[in-house]
């Protein structure tokens, strides 16, 4: 079982693996870069690596840990005061629906992590569920909990259709559903 406990201390060897490898990760998938490629790509040496990522595990759920606070960010902007919960729901809809109009956009990082580390008991699979416990209580905190579900499903489905069909198409057909969503 790998290590989990991550060197957090800040530094420009570290954010750099960091950001590098969250860049080929997300290109490439997971499984696909193995530890050369990253320290060659981020021009740091092996021990570097190792002195801030025990595994690369580890540097997997940091890149999880990385793209989870992009993303509560994100949301966080689109969530002003002044909204109406129904408004919240329909602001973080076009938000998703952004994303996936992305020109960089390759799918969920989280769906495509989840794919690639199928057992729950692994780290990186629960900073997924991590991530999706957080997305399911945001949503949930504005549009009750039947809802909420019905959402996500759509995000999901809109998140892993977005990179295999016309993803403006997609994102207006999200938004659609979520607005009969909101009218049910």
């Amino acid at each position: 079982m790998p290590r989990t406990t991550t060197t957090t201390r800040a530094s420009e060897p570290r954010d750099r693996l960091l950001r590098t490898a969250s860049g080929i990760f997300y290109a490439k998938g997971i499984h696909a870069v193995g530890v050369d490629e990253i320290v060659t790509a981020a021009g740091v040496t092996r021990a570097t690596f190792y002195r801030h990522f025990p595994s690369k595990d580890d540097l997997v759920v940091a890149y999880l840990h990385a793209a989870s606070a992009a993303e509560r960010a994100q949301v966080a902007s689109v969530l002003t005061d002044d909204l109406s919960p129904e408004d919240g729901v329909r602001a973080v809809a076009r938000a998703v629906a952004a994303q996936i109009n992305d020109p960089a956009y390759r799918g969920c990082a989280f769906l495509n992590a989840a794919a690639e580390y199928p057992d729950t008991d692994h780290p990186v699979h629960r900073a997924v569920l991590e991530h999706r416990q957080w997305f399911l209580d945001t949503v949930t905190s504005l549009a009750g909990r039947e809802k909420t579900e019905l959402f996500v499903l759509l995000r999901d489905g809109a998140m892993a259709s977005g990179c295999l069909a016309d993803p403006r198409h997609v994102g207006q057909v999200f938004l659609q559903g979520v607005e009969e969503l909101l009218g049910s």
